[in-house]
């Protein structure tokens, strides 16, 4: 019987069926921040059931709002902390060490095609681009994880989205999968995987193809999956080498994983982008997007370029060919935040820090805090941002604020103009 990505994962990691439909599965990462760990931590210890079933197999990270901000965040950092060192988990990342989850773990190694891997949190599909099958799941489900090393599924339906053409200048991964939703709806993918397929995606580098799964969500995916390639072997070559001969053995492996010919989809969406504009949002759901011509214009208050979504290496080169040599606007404040402290110090090396800094940036530690309106760059009633990030939910970055997510590219040229705008004006990679 031919299966996809999805149905393979889930037919090799099933423990039980209590019923049908539901499908216990083992699972091989269990992902932890200090924003929805603790309630888990507290309610086992309450049980009097404080232990985890294999401290290896648990990554821990301090990032929503790093360093602490008051009482509460540092209590919330403090058990994470105290759970951490109690259990002897290895893959602790504090303070100094730490990036945002999203970024840090995949830059780890901790990531494997054919993973099963949970974390509360919504944009753990960002790991289904290794080929694995990576869900956001509540704090019952966490828990579970935790303590078991278990997490009960209905088994996702899987829906393809070919992404062919040629991709124009200016255009990214991120104006693909804003597209995408588009077409989706908020919910046109929920309960489902979304496979993405295609020349454009064969092509893409991981970051780019983090980008895309990392916004699954937004349609109401459970996890978004790529095909695992040489792209994933060389990305993950420095921690797999001791386990192949060499990097053909293992694409070849990877591709067990694959999905098969004659495989059954529920929906199939076909997306052209030889001939698409730079995305952006407007109003309050991410599927409410236009091209950037239709938005130029539109005053901004703060431009963010960071997030799980677009704060790696490539897309702080993409913003800073644009940013190089100039200066923003003096009606906005920029921010940069660089998702791990190696991309801060690729990123510096390559006197990308430097060039945001001459530009007027403010470039900050690692940290999620912006991007849900927690820290290091919250809006104020009525303001607005244009940003790099994953959710433009009424208030998300700050109450009363608005915000529309768009690329690196247009982020970077937006902040040069003060109002959105299209990158394409500024050239190929931002040459004038």
């Amino acid at each position: 019987m031919a299966m996809t990505l999805a149905e393979k994962v889930f037919k090799a990691h099933l423990r039980d069926e209590p019923f049908p439909g539901t499908k216990v599965l083992d699972i091989d990462v269990v992902m932890c921040h200090e924003i929805t760990t603790p309630v888990a931590i507290n309610d086992l210890v309450e049980r009097g059931m404080d232990r985890v079933f294999d401290p290896r197999k648990i990554k821990v990270v301090i990032d929503h709002v790093t360093p602490a901000k008051d009482t509460k965040t540092a209590l919330q950092g403090k058990i994470v902390r105290d759970w951490a060192r109690r259990h002897s988990i290895p893959d602790f990342f504090d303070i100094g060490r730490n990036g945002v989850c999203h970024a840090i773990f995949p830059e780890k190694g901790f990531i494997r095609p054919g993973y099963t891997v949970i974390m509360g949190d919504s944009h753990t599909c960002t790991h289904g681009a290794f080929g694995a099958f990576a869900a956001g799941v509540g704090t019952t489900d966490l828990e579970v994880g935790m303590l078991k090393g278990v997490c009960a599924f209905r088994e996702p339906k899987t829906i393809r989205v070919n992404i062919n053409g040629t991709v124009p200048e200016g255009v990214y991964a991120k104006d693909i999968i804003l597209r995408i939703i588009k077409e989706l709806t908020v919910k046109g993918a929920t309960d489902c995987v979304v496979e993405f397929q295609g020349n454009v995606v064969k092509k893409m580098s991981m970051e780019s193809r983090m980008t895309l799964c990392n916004m699954v969500i937004e349609a109401g995916g459970t996890s978004g999956v790529c095909m695992p390639d040489k792209v994933t072997v060389n990305y993950l070559w420095p921690f797999i080498s001791s386990e192949y001969a060499d990097k053909k053995a293992a694409v070849a492996d990877f591709k067990k994983w694959w999905s098969d010919k004659g495989c059954a989809y529920v929906k199939v969406l076909e997306i052209d982008v030889t001939n698409m504009e730079p995305q952006v949002t407007f109003g309050y759901k991410p599927d409410e997007v236009q091209n950037v011509t239709e938005l130029a214009g539109t005053r901004v208050d703060q431009v963010y370029i960071g997030s799980c979504t677009n704060g790696r290496l490539e897309d702080l080169k993409v913003a800073a060919a644009y940013i190089k040599g100039r200066t923003i606007s003096p009606m906005v404040r920029g921010i940069v935040s660089p998702a791990t402290p190696k991309i801060f110090r690729e990123a510096d090396k390559l006197g990308l820090i430097k060039i945001f800094m001459d530009a007027g940036f403010c470039v900050t530690n690692p940290t999620c805090g912006a991007c849900l309106g927690m820290s290091n760059g919250v809006i104020a009633p009525g303001e607005v941002c244009a940003s790099t990030t994953n959710r433009n939910f009424n208030g998300r970055m700050g109450k009363g604020g608005m915000v529309h997510l768009m690329s690196p590219a247009v982020a970077a040229v937006t902040a040069l103009e003060g109002v959105i705008t299209d990158p394409r004006k500024y050239g190929k990679g931002g040459a004038a």
